[in-house]
C-alpha cells in the first residue's frame, strides 16, 4: 500500500512547496487556519495536507500546531540558505512524471517510450535548469575548488550548461577564467542570467544548439561535462567526448559529474535508483558505475583518470587528463 501510494507524497510535498507551507509555519504560522490564511487556501485542504506530510516525515504535530522537522527547516523553508524546494518542481513536473506511466512498455522496450527529453529544444530542460540549480551549488563549488586553477587564465568549455552553476563556479573561484558554455537556446537564457546576476556578463559567453553538432572552437584548458552522460549509451558517450577532446589544449582537464552506483547496481540506494529514471526518460541512458565511466574516456584518449567526491552529497567527479 505504501508503495502503491508512493505518487500521493510526492505530489503531496510539490504541492506544499508550491504554496509555501514550509516557509510559513517556519515564520510563525503554526496552524491549519493561520497557514492557510498566508498561502491562500481553504483551512481544510491545509490540516488535510499538513497531517499528510506529518504522517510522511515532513512535519511534526504538537494537538493542533504544526512544526518543521530539522530537514525541513534546512531544506524547504525557502528563507533557509540550504533551500532546496525548487527541485521539487522539476522532479515532479507533469512532463517528467507522464514518461513513466507505462513501466511494461518501457521494460519492454528497453528505455523510453519515445524521445523522453531528449527531444530538441525539450522546454522541459528549462524548467530544469530554474528549478535544479540551489541542488548542484553545492558540488558545483567543491568541483571548482578541484579544478579552477587560480591564478592561471583558462578557458573553460561547458558542455550542456543548464543553469550553468558548474562554470560559474569555476569563473567565481577563477577571475581569469573564459567561460563557454553549450546548451540549447532557451536553456542558455537561464544560465546567462545567471551569469551575469553572478556579476560574470562579460566572461561568459555561450554556444547554443546541440552539443553532439555544434562547433566549440578550439583551445580549452577545462571541460566540464557535468550531469550528461547518463542520458546516452556509451558508444554515444565515447563519441561525445572525442569531440571535447578535440577541442582541448594539450595536457587540459576534463571533469565528468555524475550519480555512480556501485558495481552491483543496487547500492548506494539513490546513485542505484537513478538508473529507473534514464529508463523512462531516455531512450538508452543508464547510471553508469565508476570503471563504465573510466572507460568511456579510456576509449576517448584521455588519460590519469580519478574519482573524486564533492562533499555529502551523492554526486561524484571523474577527473582525467587529455
Amino acid at each position: 500500500m505504501e508503495a502503491l501510494g508512493g505518487y500521493q507524497v510526492t505530489l503531496a510535498l510539490k504541492g506544499a512547496v508550491e504554496l509555501e507551507i514550509f516557509s510559513h509555519i517556519a515564520m510563525g504560522a503554526s496552524t491549519a487556519a493561520e497557514i492557510a490564511r498566508r498561502c491562500n487556501a481553504s483551512e481544510r485542504g491545509v490540516r488535510i495536507l499538513c497531517d499528510f506530510l506529518t504522517v510522511s516525515g515532513f512535519l511534526t504535530k504538537t494537538e493542533a500546531t504544526y512544526h518543521l522537522t530539522p530537514e525541513s527547516a534546512v531544506f524547504l523553508n525557502k528563507h533557509s540558505p540550504a533551500y532546496l524546494g525548487s527541485i521539487a518542481l522539476f522532479l515532479a513536473h507533469p512532463h517528467h512524471m507522464n514518461h513513466f506511466q507505462d513501466v511494461a512498455a518501457l521494460v519492454r522496450k528497453g528505455g523510453s517510450i519515445d524521445a523522453g527529453n531528449l527531444s530538441p529544444d525539450d522546454p522541459v530542460w528549462v524548467e530544469f535548469a530554474r528549478w535544479m540549480a540551489p541542488m548542484m551549488r553545492m558540488p558545483a563549488g567543491a568541483l571548482a575548488a578541484q579544478v579552477s586553477q587560480p591564478g592561471r587564465s583558462i578557458k573553460v568549455l561547458d558542455i550542456a550548461a543548464g543553469h550553468g552553476v558548474y562554470g560559474i563556479a569555476v569563473a567565481m573561484q577563477n577571475p581569469q577564467a573564459e567561460i563557454v558554455a553549450v546548451d540549447w537556446e532557451n536553456v542558455l537564457e537561464v544560465a546567462k542570467a545567471n551569469a551575469v546576476e553572478a556579476g560574470l556578463a562579460d566572461r561568459y559567453r555561450t554556444i547554443p544548439g546541440s552539443a553532439f553538432d555544434v562547433d566549440y572552437g578550439k583551445g580549452y584548458d577545462l571541460a566540464l561535462v557535468t550531469a550528461f552522460l547518463h542520458h546516452f549509451d556509451p558508444p554515444t558517450c565515447v563519441s561525445l567526448l572525442r569531440k571535447v577532446r578535440a577541442s582541448m589544449n594539450p595536457g587540459g582537464t576534463l571533469a565528468i559529474t555524475e550519480l555512480m552506483p556501485n558495481e552491483d547496481r543496487i547500492s548506494p540506494p539513490m546513485e542505484a535508483r537513478f538508473s529507473f529514471m534514464m529508463l523512462g526518460s531516455t531512450p538508452a541512458g543508464d547510471a553508469y558505475t565508476r570503471k563504465e565511466v573510466e572507460q568511456m574516456c579510456t576509449e576517448a584518449g584521455f588519460r590519469n583518470c580519478t574519482v573524486q567526491g564533492l562533499g555529502d552529497v551523492p554526486i561524484k567527479a571523474v577527473l582525467a587528463r587529455n
